[in-house]
């Protein structure tokens, strides 16, 4: 089963995919409450490069890796990639008058419900939006 997860951004698409892009945009934005965050992101963004980004709770109670390869780049549009459990995920990003619409869509996983998948990858994509948004050296 795969889901799906949607935003539009206002802002045009080099700053939206910059943001996400770049490891120290990601740490910025790469969690899906105030109670985590992204203390490390490494990418290297080519087909067949690696990103490895470090999620944890603020306390330090829990932690985790969440690593990829990607299969597909292209500039602008499309990130495709398959994460170290083998499970894919495609993003595209599509520019229209009203900013840049991101679709996410990501093959679900066993151990938690496909609300709770939606609701914590829709999460960090509104954390995203939000950083973008609000956010002035990203922006500018």
């Amino acid at each position: 089963m795969q889901i799906t997860v949607e935003t539009t951004i206002n802002a045009n698409v080099e700053t939206v995919w910059e943001a996400w892009t770049n490891p120290a945009f990601i740490k910025q934005w790469n969690a899906a409450s105030k109670d985590w965050c992204c203390p490390q992101a490494e990418i290297d963004l080519h087909e067949g490069g690696y990103f490895k980004y470090r999620m944890e709770s603020r306390d330090g109670a829990m932690g985790f890796d969440f690593v990829g390869q990607f299969t597909r780049l292209k500039l602008l549009h499309t990130i495709e990639y398959t994460i170290e459990d083998g499970r894919h995920v495609s993003i595209h990003f599509k520019e229209d008058d009203q900013g840049v619409h991101i679709s996410e869509t990501f093959d679900a996983e066993t151990q938690y419900s496909e609300a709770e998948q939606k609701a914590g990858w829709q999460a960090i994509l509104d954390n995203f939006k939000n950083n973008v948004e609000s956010v002035p050296h990203i922006t500018q």
